[in-house]
């Protein structure tokens, strides 16, 4: 099969630890974009922590930054290990390793926080899933053979003239798919021990609150803490409290990684 084209907007970002700014420590941050999104989503964030001498990884998870036909073809288990790999390459650089993410990407490094406790130094949160309350979901499983995608909900962003690079539509399998990891995931929520930082937008037309109480109540993390942003839709590190986000998080980094 031939290899599908990557969008330019979906390079992944790779940035060196510089430990003279953090403390003489190698510090390592990884950052996973959401469902139909890609990295250029996160880019912002990785460079602004990169510029505080972080390592820093955001990949590209399978299936994105090309077609919704090709994402379509990929599940929940591809984008998790590249997650992981990407993980891996920053634990064999560093000493100590903070994960972040948003909406789905949230529930990956979730995933990776459960998966392996004694290993994640803390997460960064922004709208993270485990969830999804709307009722049509549950027809997934159907129609998931019935249609191959149903309209976008991406580009939730407040702020005038920003676009996410999301695709026009939403691919079925893949959906589902995703939503039988946040199944799993929420079995197992309660092994997470790491600090948690938790932003969420008051307005959030993707991911409904149920997110939010769901894994405030579930994991063990006696270190957890959730802000609210109170200018941004969903893609909050493209919208008006980006900055803030990215500022907050540096703090949060540099307190649990000490």
């Amino acid at each position: 099969m031939r290899a599908m084209a990557i969008a330019a907007h979906a390079a992944p970002l790779s940035l060196p630890a510089r430990p003279e700014a953090t403390g003489g420590r190698r510090i390592g941050v990884l950052l996973s974009h959401g469902f139909t999104s890609g990295p250029s989503s996160m880019r912002p964030w990785g460079e602004a922590l990169g510029a505080r001498g972080y390592a820093v990884e955001v990949p590209r998870l399978p299936g994105h930054g090309t077609t919704w036909q090709e994402l379509n073809r990929t599940r929940w288990e591809d984008w998790y290990a590249e997650v992981t790999r990407a993980f891996d390459r920053l634990r064999g650089q560093t000493d100590a390793v903070v994960v972040g993410g948003l909406s789905m990407g949230g529930g990956l490094v979730l995933r990776l926080a459960a998966d392996r406790p004694a290993e994640v130094a803390g997460l960064a949160l922004v709208n993270p899933a485990v969830n999804i309350d709307r009722k049509d979901v549950k027809l997934l499983p159907v129609l998931k053979h019935v249609v191959p995608s149903v309209s976008a909900i991406g580009n939730d962003i407040k702020k005038a003239g920003v676009v996410e690079d999301a695709y026009a539509r939403t691919p079925l399998k893949a959906a589902d798919s995703m939503l039988k990891g946040y199944q799993a995931l929420r079995a197992d929520l309660a092994t997470i021990t790491s600090p948690i930082l938790v932003f969420r937008s008051v307005e959030d037309h993707v991911v409904d609150p149920s997110s939010a109480r769901i894994i405030a109540s579930s994991v063990s993390s006696r270190d957890y803490e959730e802000r609210l942003l109170e200018d941004s839709y969903h893609v909050a590190t493209q919208d008006n409290d980006a900055e803030r986000i990215f500022t907050e998080s540096a703090e949060f980094i540099s307190r649990v990684t000490a």
